[in-house]
């Protein structure tokens, strides 16, 4: 099993370019259930999660092409109904064929979905709205049954506990594009994702509107056809990478950023005195813009809750808490989407941190330093937490089971190595380097990249 040997104490600075978001390609990628012609696709990260999506897909009777980051998607056998757990398992985002599917072959059988363990994760939200368009849900053997000659648009609310969900609005408003008459999804999920996936269904012929606000309006059409779309910047990857040149008291420029999707951030950013600015001011695409982060090592405490967007993300909470450790004074997170998304906390204690947790808040002392350790990643966004500390650290940090930070970042060490970080990738077991393929990046970028002693 893989780990990260990171050397602190490197400063990063360059030019690099944002990758495409992995959470706005996978529903993406599903939509192309939705017709029976070729559906393109451009700017497609390479990732774990992508590969398990397009091995599901294909699976489920659709023929794929891949060139790069660009990806043509043609369902060929429209009979296939099953979501294996083999493959489900591996990722939540499975569940993102159940609508599709269900829409137009009028079954699917998904296996409950896996992920990361970050706390209980319930479907029930998906099933409540496909259950109001008119779906019979069954749960055979461990799989999710659901069956429906024709969905009916209706109203339906899709509110829970923590907030709306994403991938359940994605799934509902990808079934109702082919359901008849009019359905509105009430309490959407409003994050950049969904209006990116409501381009494409567009542009396939759908008629969706409101996306990316609390109620969004989609009249039902008979098929949609073949189009083209390029998958938005991925926010959360633009987040760390910003973090990451921040916690590093750095200066990097970054291309492709998408702005006005990550103003929470950059307002606390700013409040602890990091430098985050437009550098192409005229460009009318603020969410695709050249954006440079510079910081001196100097952090002021900062108070912060996460929040469903346009609020500050849950998958940031990790990256900006590993940053706060250095602040001067104490600061408070608290996390109300996964109260239990905390098991950083421990492994940054292990590097020195004073961190103490009281139910879903944590208490952030500012420390002087962050000491290198070995650590262990128990999920995605937490293991990009502890790489951005060993980043900070004095001497060396090794963080083990780092395949969970695969599922959502291309190759983060060279990303990061390209702009003047010291990690390697080694085999956890006998501590030997492990090699890899030149890093492909979406455009050619210059790095100036420096290191301090």
């Amino acid at each position: 099993m893989d780990a990260f040997r990171i050397q602190g104490g490197t400063r990063l600075s360059g030019r690099w370019g944002v990758d495409g978001s992995k959470n706005a390609a996978l529903p993406l990628m599903a939509a192309s259930l939705l017709c029976d012609e070729p559906v393109h696709l451009r700017g497609i990260p390479p990732l774990m999660d992508v590969r398990n999506m397009t091995r599901l897909l294909r699976e489920l009777g659709v023929d794929i092409h891949a060139q790069g980051r660009d990806y043509t998607f043609h369902v060929t056998d429209a009979t296939k109904l099953h979501a294996r757990y083999e493959i489900v398992k591996t990722m939540r985002a499975s569940i993102c064929t159940l609508g599709p599917m269900l829409a137009r072959r009028g079954e699917a059988r998904v296996s409950m979905p896996g992920g990361c363990a970050i706390g209980d994760r319930p479907v029930d939200l998906h099933l409540r709205g496909l259950e109001a368009l008119g779906a019979q849900i069954t749960l055979e053997g461990g799989d999710i049954v659901a069956r429906a000659k024709k969905l009916i648009g209706t109203t339906i609310f899709l509110g829970g506990p923590f907030g709306s969900t994403v991938l359940g609005t994605a799934n509902i408003m990808s079934a109702a594009v082919l359901a008849r008459g009019c359905t509105v999804i009430e309490s959407a999920a409003c994050e950049p994702e969904i209006a990116d996936l409501a381009v494409l269904l567009n542009a396939m012929g759908a008629h969706i509107s409101g996306a990316g606000t609390p109620r969004i309006t989609i009249e039902g059409v008979d098929e949609l056809h073949s189009a083209e779309h390029e998958v938005l910047p991925d926010r959360i990857v633009a987040g760390t990478l910003a973090i990451a040149t921040a916690i590093s008291g750095g200066d990097v420029t970054f291309e492709n950023y998408p702005w006005d999707h990550l103003l929470a951030l950059t307002h606390l950013m700013h409040e602890i005195g990091i430098v985050v600015e437009r550098v192409d001011p005229s460009n009318e695409l603020t969410s695709r813009c050249t954006v440079r982060v510079a910081a001196d090592g100097t952090f002021k405490p900062v108070l912060f809750t996460t929040q469903p967007y346009p609020g500050f993300p849950t998958d940031l909470q990790a990256q900006l808490m590993s940053l706060l450790c250095l602040a001067d004074g104490n600061s408070i997170v608290t996390e109300k989407i996964y109260p239990d998304r905390f098991m950083h906390v421990p492994e940054l204690n292990r590097m020195g941190a004073k961190l103490v947790r009281q139910g879903p808040t944590v208490v952030v002392q500012g420390v002087d330093e962050l000491i290198g350790a070995p650590v262990m990643a128990s999920d995605l966004r937490g293991s990009a937490g502890l790489i951005l500390a060993g980043l900070a650290a004095r001497g060396e940090t090794e963080v083990s089971r780092i395949y969970h930070v695969d599922r959502g970042y291309v190759r983060i060490e060279e990303q990061l190595n390209n702009l003047g970080a010291n990690i390697e990738r080694i085999d956890g077991e006998t501590g030997e380097v492990v090699g890899g393929a030149p890093l492909i990046l979406t455009k050619p970028m210059t790095s100036g990249a420096q290191k301090t002693a």
